[in-house]
């Protein structure tokens, strides 16, 4: 029986690549493009009030901050700011 797992095991093991390869593998550049964006929008709300744009939602996201850091720093480096704007901390 156990025979049995290990072998059903590795078959679903190679139908999950065969889908990967056939169905995600295409699209992994689009995929990680479009995260990219999302990460990179929610960075500028976040972090909105630092390039000097009113952030309403500064409450909540300052708990945020912290875990955010260093995401900022390869956010404005990406971005083509070799420092980071001037708002109260530095991340360089």
């Amino acid at each position: 029986m156990h025979r049995y797992w290990l072998w059903l095991r590795r078959r679903a093991r190679a139908a999950r690549e065969i889908y990967e390869g056939l169905y995600v593998a295409p699209y992994r550049s689009q995929i990680y493009r479009a995260y990219r964006q999302e990460q990179d929008l929610f960075l500028l709300s976040a972090f909105s009030d630092l390039l000097g744009a009113p952030n309403p939602a500064a409450f909540y996201t300052l708990e945020l901050y912290p875990e955010l850091i260093a995401q900022f720093h390869e956010w404005h480096v990406r971005m083509g700011m070799p420092q980071a704007p001037d708002g109260g901390f530095r991340c360089c």
